[in-house]
């Protein structure tokens, strides 16, 4: 009996079955991806092949305001040669491209019904003048009249005075009778008012004649100026050349009818050159007459200013005339096209981002800047001020020696984490 209690098997307490191992790795397992479910990385992410995109290091130095734009040669100014009377075109003497000088005939028009009107007007104004031209002899023919008339009666009051004075002397020392006493003095009186009133008349008549003169006079420079301006319209057929230079365009051809205002040419005035620069819309707020730019020919540097800001913009983009400030470049031709350094403000010391294609995208308020690990890229806010050809001016979200993708965000721009792929 106490030998079969003995050698009776005791159960071991504590143990766990293989059943309930297998539950509890499950258990684990469940928790294990619930928690990286609810607390995991929930970002979305791209892998993306280092060799394909353009990663530059953001740097602090000093940030040169200015853009790099493309000017175009074109003459100081352009003249236009309108024609100021109609006709048809009956020669050219000088040919599109060759140099001219003020006052050069370049082509002749005719105009039958011009020449027809200006012979009739021009008889017109002859006549004119002719008439107050014979008004006025007519005019001077009568104060003439007048002169005389009051000479012969001056002489004939002071006979008339002489006779009255000696019948005064006769009558008082009864030699002649009162009748005739009283005669001769009313004859003396007469005459002597009948002077008088010529006198007044000759006075009223050289009035009027000085106004009537001046009015003639008047009127005949009127119609003198007529005539010189019926003249210069006949004169205005041959088309000339109002400055030096060169006859840029000439439109017209042999025989072509040109209407009054007609665009028929332009003269290029070659004294000194412009560069027309044509400037993207994006900097309009910036640009200003007096901004200074620099621009190379044959190698050399030369200084322009702007002089004139066109306000039109087209296809987003707008022009400005700039102007040389110092010296012409020698053999400079119209047309021809230079690179322009345009400075658009002071340099100053700044933090600095390489530009690049990540910007048609973002606009520049958001980039992928790399992990130190340089294992990822993720998505950071930024702000970016001025821009030159090179580099933006960062504001801030940036710190000097971070690295940050600049290249084109095309293909990835919708997710939030990039993991960077080598080819080791």
């Amino acid at each position: 009996m106490e030998g079969e209690g003995m050698d009776r098997k005791i159960e071991r307490k504590g143990r766990l079955s293989r059943k309930t191992i297998w539950y509890m790795a499950f258990g684990a397992l469940v928790i294990a991806v619930l928690a990286i479910i609810i607390f995991g990385d929930k970002s979305s992410k791209y892998n993306v092949d280092v060799s394909r995109i353009t990663i530059e290091e953001v740097i602090e130095d000093v940030f040169q305001d200015y853009i790099t734009v493309q000017g175009t040669v074109e003459p100081i100014s352009t003249i236009y040669l309108d024609a100021v009377e109609g006709g048809r075109v009956e020669e050219i003497l000088i040919e599109e491209g060759n140099m001219v000088k003020q006052g050069d005939v370049i082509l002749r028009l005719s105009n039958d019904n011009l020449l027809l009107e200006i012979t009739n007007n021009e008889a017109q104004v002859v006549r004119a003048i002719n008439e107050g031209r014979s008004a006025r002899i007519q005019m001077d023919q009568r104060m003439l009249n007048y002169r005389q008339q009051i000479i012969d009666l001056e002489t004939q009051v002071e006979r008339n005075r002489r006779q009255f004075e000696n019948n005064k002397v006769l009558f008082s020392e009864k030699h002649i009778s009162r009748e005739e006493f009283d005669q001769s003095r009313e004859t003396y009186e007469t005459s002597a008012e009948l002077l008088d009133l010529l006198h007044e008349n000759y006075k009223n008549d050289s009035v009027y004649r000085a106004i009537q003169i001046s009015s003639l006079d008047a009127s005949v420079r009127s119609m003198e100026e007529s005539m010189r301006i019926i003249r210069r319209r006949l004169e205005n057929l041959n088309i000339k050349a109002t400055v030096d230079g060169e006859l840029a365009t000439l439109n017209p051809e042999i025989g072509e009818v040109v209407t009054y205002g007609n665009r028929v040419g332009t003269i290029n005035v070659l004294d000194s050159y412009k560069l027309r620069v044509d400037i993207d819309e994006h900097y309009i707020a910036r640009i200003q007459i007096g901004l200074t730019g620099a621009c190379d020919f044959a190698g050399r540097s030369y200084q322009g200013v702007i002089r004139k800001i066109y306000p039109e913009v087209q296809n987003g983009r707008f022009a400005v005339d700039m102007e040389f400030t110092d010296e012409v470049p020698e053999q400079i031709r119209i047309g021809q096209t230079s690179r322009i350094r345009l400075q658009l403000g002071e340099s100053k010391e700044g933090i600095l981002l390489t530009k690049g294609g990540f910007y048609q995208t973002t606009g520049g308020q958001w980039v992928f800047v790399l992990d130190p690990s340089e294992e990822f890229a993720v998505k950071r806010d930024i702000s970016i001020g001025r821009q030159n050809p090179r580099y933006y001016e960062v504001l801030s979200g940036l710190e000097p020696g971070e690295k940050v993708i600049v290249s084109s965000y095309q293909n990835f721009a919708d997710h939030d984490k990039l993991i960077l792929k080598y080819n080791r």
